[in-house]
C-alpha cells in the first residue's frame, strides 16, 4: 500500500508542476516543469538517503559501536537486511531512518540521544525507526518532503513572477494562480 501512496504522490507532484508550467509558460512551460518533475522524482527516489545524511553531517558507525550492535540485533530479530548505521554529531536527541526500501535503508542517531538514553531505551527508539523501514514509510516521508520543496519553489516562482511581470494581465494571472494554490494549502 505504501508503494501505491509513493507513486500517487510522485504523480501528483508531476501533474501540479505541469499545470503550473502550463499557466506560466504555455506548452513550453509545461514541458519544462515535466522535466523538472522527473528530475525531482528521480533524485528523491534514488538519492534521498545520502542527501539527508550529508545534510546532518552523519558519520558511519563502526561495527564495534554500541549503536551498530543494537541495530544489528534488531535487524536480525525482525528479519530485515542490515541497514547502514550512522551517528550524527549533535547534542539534540534524535533518531531517524531513511532510504528507499529495506535493502537500501540507513538508521541514524545523534550523539545526544546516545548519551541521554540507556541501551534498552535506545533499543526502543531504534525498533521504532526499524519499523519505518519494515513498512516502507521512509520513502513516503522523503517524497512528501520533496513535494513540500516543490510547493516552496512554486511560491518562489510566483513571487518573482509578480515582481518582474511584464504586463498587468500577467500580474493578474500570476496573482490569481498563486492565491488559488495558497487557499488550497491552508
Amino acid at each position: 500500500m505504501n508503494s501505491l501512496k509513493t507513486v500517487f504522490l510522485m504523480t501528483a507532484m508531476a501533474v501540479i508542476l505541469m499545470a503550473i508550467g502550463e499557466v506560466f509558460g504555455g506548452h513550453q512551460g509545461m514541458i519544462i516543469m515535466f522535466i523538472l518533475a522527473i528530475g525531482m522524482n528521480f533524485f528523491s527516489y534514488w538519492f534521498s538517503d545520502s542527501m539527508v545524511l550529508r545534510m546532518y553531517h552523519a558519520e558511519e558507525a563502526g561495527h564495534d559501536s554500541r549503536l551498530y550492535q543494537i541495530v544489528a540485533d534488531l535487524a536480525k530479530r525482525s528479519d530485515l537486511p542490515m541497514p547502514r548505521v550512522f551517528t550524527i554529531p549533535t547534542e539534540v536527541p534524535n533518531a531517524f531512518a531513511t532510504g528507499r526500501n529495506p535493502s537500501h535503508a540507513a538508521v541514524a542517531a545523534t550523539e545526544g540521544i546516545l548519551r541521554m538514553l540507556n541501551d534498552d531505551e535506545i533499543r526502543g527508539v531504534l525498533a521504532h525507526e526499524m519499523s519505518h523501514v519494515l513498512h516502507r514509510d521512509i520513502l513516503i516521508s522523503t517524497v512528501v518532503a520533496t513535494f513540500a520543496s516543490a510547493i516552496s519553489m512554486i511560491a518562489n516562482i510566483a513571487q518573482w513572477s509578480l515582481i518582474f511581470a511584464r504586463s498587468a494581465a500577467m500580474m493578474t494571472t500570476t496573482a490569481a494562480v498563486f492565491s488559488v494554490f495558497w487557499r488550497r494549502l491552508l
